[in-house]
Protein backbone atom coordinates (compact mmCIF):
# COMPACT_ATOMS: atom_id res chain seq x y z
CA UNK A 1 0.00 0.00 0.00
CA UNK A 2 2.74 2.45 1.00
CA UNK A 3 4.78 1.52 -2.06
CA UNK A 4 1.82 2.17 -4.33
CA UNK A 5 1.20 5.52 -2.62
CA UNK A 6 4.86 6.48 -3.06
CA UNK A 7 4.67 5.57 -6.75
CA UNK A 8 1.52 7.63 -7.16
CA UNK A 9 3.07 10.63 -5.43
CA UNK A 10 6.21 10.27 -7.54
CA UNK A 11 4.13 10.23 -10.71
CA UNK A 12 2.20 13.29 -9.54
CA UNK A 13 5.40 15.20 -8.81
CA UNK A 14 6.77 14.21 -12.21
CA UNK A 15 3.64 15.40 -14.00
CA UNK A 16 3.68 18.68 -12.08
CA UNK A 17 7.38 19.23 -12.86
CA UNK A 18 6.72 18.57 -16.56
CA UNK A 19 3.77 20.98 -16.53
CA UNK A 20 5.88 23.68 -14.90
CA UNK A 21 8.69 23.14 -17.40
CA UNK A 22 6.34 23.33 -20.36
CA UNK A 23 4.54 26.30 -18.83
CA UNK A 24 7.78 28.28 -18.84
CA UNK A 25 9.22 26.94 -22.10
CA UNK A 26 6.12 27.18 -24.29
CA UNK A 27 5.48 30.85 -25.07
CA UNK A 28 2.15 32.59 -25.14
CA UNK A 29 1.23 33.76 -27.68
CA UNK A 30 2.93 30.96 -29.60
CA UNK A 31 3.84 32.92 -32.78
CA UNK A 32 6.52 35.57 -32.15
CA UNK A 33 5.08 39.02 -31.56
CA UNK A 34 5.65 41.56 -34.30
CA UNK A 35 7.83 44.37 -32.98
CA UNK A 36 6.67 47.90 -33.68
CA UNK A 37 9.30 49.84 -35.61
CA UNK A 38 8.09 53.14 -34.25
CA UNK A 39 5.70 54.53 -31.72
CA UNK A 40 6.12 55.88 -28.23
CA UNK A 41 7.75 53.60 -25.68
CA UNK A 42 6.51 53.44 -22.09
CA UNK A 43 8.06 51.86 -19.03
CA UNK A 44 6.11 49.77 -16.55
CA UNK A 45 7.42 47.87 -13.53
CA UNK A 46 7.02 44.24 -12.50
CA UNK A 47 7.30 44.00 -8.70
CA UNK A 48 7.89 40.63 -7.08
CA UNK A 49 8.28 38.94 -3.71
CA UNK A 50 8.80 35.19 -3.24
CA UNK A 51 5.14 34.31 -3.94
CA UNK A 52 3.43 37.34 -5.51
CA UNK A 53 3.79 39.84 -8.35
CA UNK A 54 2.34 43.30 -8.91
CA UNK A 55 2.29 45.68 -11.86
CA UNK A 56 3.25 49.31 -11.27
CA UNK A 57 2.11 51.94 -13.76
CA UNK A 58 3.77 55.36 -13.72
CA UNK A 59 1.11 57.93 -12.95
CA UNK A 60 0.40 60.33 -15.81
CA UNK A 61 -2.70 61.92 -17.29
CA UNK A 62 -3.82 58.69 -18.99
CA UNK A 63 -3.52 56.66 -15.79
CA UNK A 64 -5.22 59.35 -13.68
CA UNK A 65 -8.13 59.51 -16.13
CA UNK A 66 -8.48 55.73 -16.41
CA UNK A 67 -8.58 55.19 -12.64
CA UNK A 68 -10.19 58.40 -11.41
CA UNK A 69 -13.16 56.29 -10.28
CA UNK A 70 -10.96 55.06 -7.39
CA UNK A 71 -10.92 58.51 -5.80
CA UNK A 72 -14.44 58.26 -4.27
CA UNK A 73 -13.27 55.07 -2.52
CA UNK A 74 -10.58 57.13 -0.77
CA UNK A 75 -7.64 56.09 -2.94
CA UNK A 76 -5.52 59.23 -3.57
CA UNK A 77 -4.79 58.65 -7.26
CA UNK A 78 -4.55 62.42 -7.75
CA UNK A 79 -2.23 63.05 -4.78
CA UNK A 80 0.68 65.41 -5.64
CA UNK A 81 3.33 62.84 -4.63
CA UNK A 82 1.79 59.91 -6.50
CA UNK A 83 4.32 58.48 -8.95
CA UNK A 84 3.06 54.92 -9.39
CA UNK A 85 -0.24 53.07 -9.20
CA UNK A 86 0.35 49.45 -8.19
CA UNK A 87 -2.07 46.63 -9.03
CA UNK A 88 -2.17 43.09 -7.68
CA UNK A 89 -4.85 40.41 -8.05
CA UNK A 90 -5.19 37.63 -5.49
CA UNK A 91 -7.26 35.44 -3.18
CA UNK A 92 -9.56 37.34 -0.85
CA UNK A 93 -8.77 35.70 2.51
CA UNK A 94 -4.99 35.39 2.15
CA UNK A 95 -4.46 38.77 0.47
CA UNK A 96 -6.53 40.83 2.89
CA UNK A 97 -5.68 38.99 6.11
CA UNK A 98 -1.95 38.50 5.56
CA UNK A 99 -0.28 41.92 5.19
CA UNK A 100 2.98 40.46 6.59
CA UNK A 101 4.39 36.96 7.11
CA UNK A 102 3.80 37.48 10.83
CA UNK A 103 0.05 37.54 10.13
CA UNK A 104 0.06 34.09 8.52
CA UNK A 105 -2.88 31.95 9.70
CA UNK A 106 -4.18 28.49 8.71
CA UNK A 107 -7.59 29.39 7.23
CA UNK A 108 -6.36 32.01 4.72
CA UNK A 109 -3.56 29.64 3.71
CA UNK A 110 -6.07 26.81 3.21
CA UNK A 111 -8.26 29.02 1.02
CA UNK A 112 -5.25 30.12 -1.00
CA UNK A 113 -4.36 26.48 -1.64
CA UNK A 114 -7.90 25.58 -2.69
CA UNK A 115 -10.39 28.09 -4.14
CA UNK A 116 -11.29 31.58 -2.96
CA UNK A 117 -13.01 34.69 -4.23
CA UNK A 118 -10.64 37.17 -5.81
CA UNK A 119 -9.81 40.74 -4.92
CA UNK A 120 -7.74 43.52 -6.45
CA UNK A 121 -5.27 45.43 -4.31
CA UNK A 122 -4.45 48.94 -5.52
CA UNK A 123 -1.79 51.10 -3.91
CA UNK A 124 -0.50 54.59 -4.59
CA UNK A 125 3.29 54.87 -4.32
CA UNK A 126 5.99 57.47 -4.54
CA UNK A 127 9.45 56.83 -6.04
CA UNK A 128 10.46 53.19 -6.64
CA UNK A 129 14.11 52.15 -6.76
CA UNK A 130 14.50 50.66 -10.24
CA UNK A 131 17.76 48.97 -9.22
CA UNK A 132 16.13 46.98 -6.40
CA UNK A 133 16.27 43.22 -7.05
CA UNK A 134 12.48 42.91 -6.62
CA UNK A 135 11.84 45.43 -9.41
CA UNK A 136 11.95 44.57 -13.10
CA UNK A 137 11.42 47.47 -15.54
CA UNK A 138 9.73 46.50 -18.81
CA UNK A 139 9.41 48.66 -21.92
CA UNK A 140 6.19 48.48 -23.94
CA UNK A 141 4.53 50.61 -26.58
CA UNK A 142 2.08 53.36 -25.72
CA UNK A 143 -0.63 51.35 -27.48
CA UNK A 144 0.32 48.29 -25.45
CA UNK A 145 0.06 50.20 -22.21
CA UNK A 146 -3.40 51.45 -23.17
CA UNK A 147 -4.46 47.84 -23.78
CA UNK A 148 -3.02 46.86 -20.39
CA UNK A 149 -4.93 49.66 -18.67
CA UNK A 150 -8.15 48.42 -20.30
CA UNK A 151 -7.40 44.82 -19.24
CA UNK A 152 -6.72 45.90 -15.65
CA UNK A 153 -9.97 47.86 -15.57
CA UNK A 154 -11.82 44.78 -16.83
CA UNK A 155 -10.44 42.80 -13.86
CA UNK A 156 -12.63 44.74 -11.42
CA UNK A 157 -16.20 43.92 -10.49
CA UNK A 158 -18.25 47.05 -11.14
CA UNK A 159 -21.66 48.28 -10.12
CA UNK A 160 -23.06 50.97 -12.36
CA UNK A 161 -19.61 51.28 -13.89
CA UNK A 162 -17.96 51.95 -10.51
CA UNK A 163 -15.44 49.56 -8.90
CA UNK A 164 -16.64 48.05 -5.63
CA UNK A 165 -14.33 48.77 -2.67
CA UNK A 166 -14.20 46.28 0.20
CA UNK A 167 -15.05 48.27 3.35
CA UNK A 168 -12.30 48.32 5.96
CA UNK A 169 -9.87 46.30 3.84
CA UNK A 170 -6.54 48.09 3.46
CA UNK A 171 -2.97 47.91 4.69
CA UNK A 172 -2.64 51.67 5.22
CA UNK A 173 -3.87 55.09 4.08
CA UNK A 174 -2.64 54.88 0.49
CA UNK A 175 -4.13 51.57 -0.64
CA UNK A 176 -7.47 49.80 -0.96
CA UNK A 177 -8.98 46.43 -1.86
CA UNK A 178 -11.71 46.05 -4.48
CA UNK A 179 -13.92 43.19 -5.59
CA UNK A 180 -12.30 41.48 -8.59
CA UNK A 181 -13.45 39.33 -11.45
CA UNK A 182 -12.78 35.59 -11.33
CA UNK A 183 -11.87 33.01 -8.70
CA UNK A 184 -8.44 32.45 -7.21
CA UNK A 185 -6.73 29.09 -6.85
CA UNK A 186 -3.13 27.95 -6.46
CA UNK A 187 -2.84 26.98 -10.14
CA UNK A 188 -4.45 30.11 -11.59
CA UNK A 189 -3.43 32.78 -9.14
CA UNK A 190 -1.86 36.20 -8.86
CA UNK A 191 1.14 35.46 -11.06
CA UNK A 192 -0.90 34.02 -13.92
CA UNK A 193 -3.06 37.18 -13.73
CA UNK A 194 0.08 39.32 -13.94
CA UNK A 195 1.27 37.33 -16.96
CA UNK A 196 -2.11 37.85 -18.63
CA UNK A 197 -1.88 41.61 -18.09
CA UNK A 198 1.64 41.65 -19.55
CA UNK A 199 0.43 39.75 -22.61
CA UNK A 200 -2.35 42.30 -23.09
CA UNK A 201 0.43 44.88 -23.45
CA UNK A 202 2.28 42.81 -26.05
CA UNK A 203 4.78 41.15 -23.70
CA UNK A 204 5.41 37.48 -24.48
CA UNK A 205 5.39 35.19 -21.42
CA UNK A 206 5.33 31.50 -20.65
CA UNK A 207 2.02 29.69 -21.03
CA UNK A 208 1.69 28.91 -17.31
CA UNK A 209 3.71 30.76 -14.67
CA UNK A 210 2.18 30.22 -11.22
CA UNK A 211 5.24 31.55 -9.34
CA UNK A 212 7.12 34.85 -9.67
CA UNK A 213 10.35 32.99 -10.40
CA UNK A 214 8.70 31.12 -13.28
CA UNK A 215 7.27 34.32 -14.74
CA UNK A 216 10.69 35.93 -14.50
CA UNK A 217 12.32 32.95 -16.22
CA UNK A 218 9.75 33.03 -19.01
CA UNK A 219 10.39 36.74 -19.60
CA UNK A 220 14.11 36.02 -19.86
CA UNK A 221 13.41 33.18 -22.26
CA UNK A 222 10.83 34.80 -24.53
CA UNK A 223 11.39 38.52 -24.07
Amino acid sequence: MMRRLAQWLGSLVGILAMAVGLGVAVPRPLPPLASAADGERRQILLLANPIHTDIALPVDNEVRAAFSDFIPAGLPVDAPGAEYLIFGWGGRAFYIETPTWGDLRPIPVFKALTVDRSVMHVAVAGPIDLAHPSVRPLTITGEGRSRMIAAIRDSFVRQGGTPLPIPGAAYGFDDAFFEADGWFNVFLGCNTWTASMLRSAGVRTGTWTPLPQLLDMSLDLHG
